[in-house]
């Protein structure tokens, strides 16, 4: 009777045991998967980032050829003035930019993270070397297009930045 009770409390003991090491292990593989998709959560294709200047009549159609999602800025003078989400393989316009000169700054790479403002995976950071000009008249605005893939015959260069100096 003695040695079956013994039997029995180890059984219990190393159930229990046994049961609360998974447990343990379950919850912290829940809140690292939690914090894994928060991080890979990928902004809508076109979502603007950030609005500093807008409401103007200006577009920019932007066309990512590349495997890697991408965030382009618009800097005014030295002022961040606008930026926007564009997906690998897609299209998305971004609308309502006011009259002006632009530096175009573009990064590129996989799991964005919203709350950090950048790629953490492989990220590259790179602007175009012309500028873009926006005028509105009564009778018609600028549009422009780009192109995130190089291309036979394109017109517009780039050149690396430093992700120090990348506009935040």
């Amino acid at each position: 009777m003695n040695s079956l009770r013994a039997l029995a409390g180890a059984l219990l003991a190393s159930t229990l045991l046994l049961g609360a090491a998974p447990a343990q292990a379950a919850s912290a593989s829940a809140v690292s998967a939690s914090e894994d998709s928060a991080a890979a959560a990928r902004p809508g294709n076109g979502r603007v980032l950030y609005a500093g200047l807008s409401g103007g009549e200006g577009h920019l159609k932007v066309k990512n050829g590349t495997t890697r999602d991408a965030v382009v800025t618009l800097v005014k003078g030295k002022k961040k003035a606008l930026s926007f989400y564009i997906r690998a393989k897609s299209t998305a316009t971004l609308k309502d930019i006011q009259d002006g000169t632009y530096r175009v700054f573009y990064t590129s790479g996989y799991r964005f993270s919203t709350s950090k403002g950048r790629f953490t995976r492989y990220a590259v950071y790179r602007r175009f070397d012309d500028t873009l000009r926006y005028t509105t008249s009564s009778t018609s605005a600028t549009i422009w297009t780009l192109t995130l893939k190089p291309a036979i015959g394109g017109n517009a260069t780039t050149s690396g930045v430093d992700p120090k100096n990348f506009p935040s």
